[in-house]
């Protein structure tokens, strides 16, 4: 897994560290074929009566296993989880990673389910997540509200895939998510946010936030607006609700933390010694409290981390009894020859039926657009091939 002082994350040479260099595109592109297996492999087991413990489990363990396999040559080279493994069922959005010592949750027929996954290599991340419908097929297909939010998602998913290319905008794409997700009476999850990513960075300088709320953005400035680049890579997050769009922590476990830049001197033992130990097995990567061999240790000493900055939490966060949310991740990189979407797209549209479509015409040509990259993606797919057996 990945460690990295700040030093590290600076270069002089801005080229081997972007996606104008061949060789960066191929680690990029290695990261998110084991993403998507790990993410095929959970789909599958995502039945009835699954443990999300067990599922989550499952997750890291084959991130792990897959990264260390490729690049072998190199062995001062750092790869692993970039995120870890999360699922979440029905109201709950994301960031779901039950510890031993919590609850445990047991897949339904008919639940909705989130699943998240994260891998790096060498720093250079692909992200994933995906929906699915427990039960779900083309003979019994998902109908109802659970529809609504899963269709509205992914077209806002698919739109922002089309408007995220160089010289576009977040309020471009802020603005299309949420026409989409009202075609279907639904409504983006609120301060949903979508990020540029560098290595060892999961949130970089430019960001696309949805459904900001009138305060914020009433506030927002000018400057605050972002205009996408070549040669930039962006971890594409869209969230949907089927209620008011508004997120709530509750009293679920936070077990997902990631280290921020901000320093303080531990009073704890047991905090520095925790501490000492993300900064050497993850870095700046985000993690779960599931990791750690002694958990309670573990949840002793995230306590002062997180009171003083150290590590940022991702809490559980839940929609109303009785809602729906969906969500999809993806990894994109705005290359010379087109933007590619490197993460798998795993929705199956002949599995889901709502009564309600898109029905504006701009919106509906901007779907219809092709999202195809030059031929020249298949010579990179080679590649990675031969790379990774390295």
């Amino acid at each position: 897994l990945l460690s990295v002082t700040m030093a590290e994350r600076d270069t002089s040479d801005d080229e081997e560290v972007t996606i104008a260099s061949d060789s960066v595109v191929t680690k990029y592109k290695t990261a998110a074929e084991i993403a998507n297996t790990t993410m095929a492999t959970l789909i599958k087991e995502c039945v009835v009566g699954a443990s999300v413990r067990a599922l989550c489990q499952r997750g890291d363990a084959l991130i792990l296993a897959d990264t260390s396999k490729v690049f072998k040559k190199d062995k001062e080279m750092r790869k692993g989880i970039s995120f870890p493994t999360c699922v979440s069922v029905n109201q709950c959005i994301c960031c779901f990673s039950p510890l031993a010592s919590d609850a445990d949750v047991a897949l339904a027929d008919g639940d909705v389910v989130k699943v998240e996954v994260g891998s790096h290599i060498d720093g250079y991340i692909a992200q994933i997540a995906h929906t699915l419908v427990i039960g779900s097929s083309t003979d019994s297909k998902v109908t109802g509200r659970k529809a609504d939010a899963l269709m509205a998602c992914h077209l806002a998913a698919e739109a922002a895939h089309r408007l995220l290319k160089p010289g576009g905008t977040d309020e471009e794409v802020a603005n299309t998510v949420q026409k989409i997700a009202e075609s279907f009476e639904c409504k983006p999850i609120e301060g949903t946010q979508s990020f540029e990513m560098t290595r060892n960075e999961i949130c970089g300088e430019k960001n696309i936030v949805l459904n900001r709320g009138e305060a914020a953005a009433a506030a927002r400035k000018a400057s605050d607006k972002c205009e996408f680049a070549m040669n930039e890579v962006y971890s594409v997050d869209i969230a949907v609700s089927t209620g008011d769009g508004k997120p709530r922590a509750t009293d679920t476990r936070t077990t997902v933390h990631r280290r921020t830049d901000e320093q303080y001197s531990l009073k704890m033992k047991a905090s520095r010694a925790f501490f000492s130990e993300v900064e050497k097995k993850f870095g700046t990567m985000p993690f779960s409290l599931s990791s750690f061999e002694d958990e309670r240790k573990a949840r002793m000493g995230v306590v002062e981390c997180v009171k003083h900055g150290l590590l940022e939490p991702y809490h559980v966060l839940y929609d109303r009894d009785n809602e729906f949310c969906a969500h999809f991740r993806f990894t994109l990189l705005l290359t010379s020859h087109g933007v590619d979407r490197i993460t798998k797209n795993f929705f199956e549209p002949d599995t889901v039926q709502s009564e309600h479509k898109v029905e504006d015409a701009e919106l509906k040509a901007l779907l219809a657009t092709s999202t195809s990259v030059k031929s020249q993606k298949k010579k990179k797919k080679k590649a990675v091939a031969e790379a990774a057996a390295q």
